[in-house]
């Protein structure tokens, strides 16, 4: 069987505590990942269909086409399924919210005819899904929806230049030792609204008020509310009485 080498982009999500919720529940939250993952590729400009898929059963490896811009895979894409899932949580019960562990890395790999791919990149990138420190992170912070953890390389490659979106001061290095995999990578917690968070500490959640917008003057006074910010999707938040407000985009 014909292969070629090429020099792809890989990026890897696993759900936390997928097991012991029971065949219809992990149904759900597949169908609601596998559906958020489409709509964050696409939003990044990313053709899902041109991507080479792996179901990992309870989480998915991907192999961006070739040619992919590796800082499209961090922003828009990892903030927007951030944000994707966070809504979907506001309105799920226990059985059925997601919270990631998310890996990225590149590098160059055999693909062959029948799209199957190969090589030591794709190690690399399972061992860092696998790694403590991404683990770790989402232990600290119950309130995290997601965690990334990036190689060396790409954070190279991808996050140093600081682009749009892209912040270096958001990324921690961390040590990684799993299996035979040992080097450093950079952790990332995206932030409660969905952008670029510093990681090393929990955020504080009362230092600072959000940007008002119409919904936050239309909420009821002496209520609890938790704001959650999705790219193009308008302002979700909800009130300690347990109202759900959802406002359109301002």
């Amino acid at each position: 069987m014909e292969e070629v080498r090429e020099y792809r982009a890989l990026f890897a999500v696993d759900i936390v505590g997928s097991s012991g919720r029971g065949d219809v529940a992990l149904h759900q939250i597949r169908q609601v990942l596998s559906a958020a993952l489409h709509a964050s590729f696409t939003r990044g400009g990313v053709d899902w269909d041109d991507c080479l898929r792996h179901d990992l059963g309870d989480g998915m490896r991907v192999v961006a086409p070739a040619g992919t811009p590796e800082t499209s895979l961090i922003h828009p894409l990892v903030h927007e399924l951030t944000a994707r899932l966070r809504g979907h949580n506001l309105l799920a019960g226990k059985p059925t919210r997601i919270r990631l562990r998310m890996a990225l890395h590149a590098g160059s790999v055999q693909v062959g005819r029948d799209g199957t791919v190969s090589g030591r990149p794709l190690e690399v990138l399972a061992r860092l899904l696998d790694a403590e420190p991404v683990r770790a992170a989402l232990a600290q912070d119950p309130e995290a929806t997601t965690a990334l953890l990036v190689s060396e390389h790409f954070h190279e490659t991808a996050v140093c230049e600081g682009r749009p979106g892209i912040e270096p001061a958001a990324f921690r290095r961390v040590d990684v030792r799993e299996k035979e995999f040992a080097g450093s990578a950079w952790l990332h917690v995206p932030s409660y609204g969905g952008g670029p968070q510093a990681t090393g500490s929990a955020p504080d959640r009362t230092s600072s008020a959000p940007d008002r917008t119409a919904s936050d003057v239309d909420a009821p006074a002496g209520n609890t509310k938790v704001i959650s910010k999705a790219s193009g999707h308008g302002v979700i938040y909800a009130l300690g009485n347990g109202t759900m407000n959802i406002g359109g985009k301002q």
